[in-house]
């Protein structure tokens, strides 16, 4: 046998090389993580806690802090917006899902989303800190000239609406904290939500959730599950 077909037949024998393995992101199961702030706040509020994801392994590539006017309107303008924001993050992550966490006010921003703009599809995981999900009366000092305020309040259309039926649908997975120290949300039990993990998070002001290593611990937790 000629030098040039012995060549041959010893490449043909060579195992494929560890370059014909699957890409590393294929094996990864993680959603991206989109956190969404509350009234009059801004995605800063989120530095803490993005850090300790991190520590978790997670990178800046899956994580994804979402700024808007708090100002406007749940279901007029906001749901609307932050629909548009998951598609981004889904076309840039080239997930098919996205995990939400949600401080306050962006609790009933992104409720809306998940139940009357298709969020059901697209969202894996829901967690509300201290959310107005069934209003709060302390809004009624702004309903005045605040949309938001008045999206907030007891008996308002985004509340009635946001109550009717089903308040967790779909295939979410649902989860709460709520403190009996908030000052901002009254009563305390408006946060919590029927077909959720509704979690105590004990006697922490309204931002400390924000920043508390016990919810912390829980969320990522409640994420990884």
């Amino acid at each position: 046998m000629s030098a040039v077909l012995l060549a041959l037949a010893a490449a043909l024998l060579i195992p494929p090389t560890a370059s014909a393995a699957p890409p590393e992101h294929a094996a990864a199961a993680r959603n991206p993580v989109i956190f969404v702030h509350g009234y009059n706040a801004d995605p800063g509020v989120w530095g803490g806690l993005r850090d300790e994801f991190k520590a978790d392994g997670y990178t800046d590539a899956e994580l994804f802090s979402w700024g808007y006017d708090s100002s406007n309107s749940v279901n007029e303008v906001l749901a609307g917006e932050f629909d548009s924001y998951v598609d981004e993050v889904l076309a840039q992550s080239g997930a098919t899902k996205v995990d939400v966490v949600a401080h306050s006010f962006g609790s009933l921003v992104t409720r809306w989303y998940v139940k009357f703009r298709g969020g059901t599809s697209t969202v894996d995981d829901w967690v509300s800190l201290g959310g107005p999900n069934h209003g709060t009366y302390i809004s009624w000092a702004c309903v005045i000239w605040d949309q938001a305020c008045r999206d907030m309040s007891p008996g308002s259309y985004v509340q009635d609406e946001l109550a009717d039926g089903d308040e967790t649908p779909g295939s979410v997975d649902y989860a709460t904290w709520w403190s009996n120290c908030d000052e901002v949300i009254n009563p305390d039990s408006s946060v919590l939500l029927s077909g959720a993990t509704n979690n105590a998070a004990g006697c922490l002001d309204h931002n400390e959730l924000l920043g508390d290593d016990g919810v912390s611990q829980g969320v990522r937790a409640f994420l990884a599950s």
